[in-house]
């Protein structure tokens, strides 16, 4: 297990250099909340994309929404566009069990079918309990189920990685 983990800012950098010759015109960049959209904020900028930034909230769509209840900061989904036969990349922090790429891609499809949906996550830090892997990861690790890896945004809008 790493001591640390690596700065998110050059793995951001490292995730748009992999995503960057897969965007074209038709690609629409869509960021899951939070730590996503955070990700997804900082790709759409370095790569320069021309259609708007979408953000999603699956709050609503997460299959222990029963058993949790309602998230006190729900907030709302924006996409601007039409998903109908949009290429989309799909952006999250952490890829753990799946169970949020899941939700989010039942709200997409709730908006219209996309041609296609690319997953780009910051880490992927397995555990995976759904057959849902990224087609794009900053970086790879293996951690036991009891840690975590958060990404947190400080007042000066530095991103930061930490295991917990």
């Amino acid at each position: 297990m790493p001591a640390s983990l690596p700065d998110a800012n050059t793995l951001i950098a490292r995730l748009a250099d992999a995503v960057a010759p897969t965007i074209t015109p038709n690609t629409f960049i869509v960021g899951i909340h939070t730590g996503g959209v955070w990700v997804a904020e900082r790709l759409h900028a370095l790569l320069r994309c021309a259609q708007p930034l979408g953000t999603l909230d699956i709050s609503f769509y997460r299959d222990d929404f029963s058993r949790i209840g309602l998230h006190p900061q729900v907030k709302p989904s924006t996409l601007p566009i039409d998903l109908e036969g949009r290429d989309i990349l799909l952006v999250d922090d952490v890829l753990h069990s799946g169970r949020t790429v899941r939700a989010a891609m039942n709200e997409l499809f709730d908006y219209g079918r996309p041609a296609s949906i690319r997953l780009a996550v910051l880490v992927d830090r397995g555990g995976h309990e759904l057959p849902i892997r990224p087609d794009f990861a900053g970086h790879t690790l293996s951690i036991p189920g009891n840690q975590n890896v958060n990404l947190s945004r400080l007042d000066d809008g530095h991103l930061t990685l930490t295991l917990a």
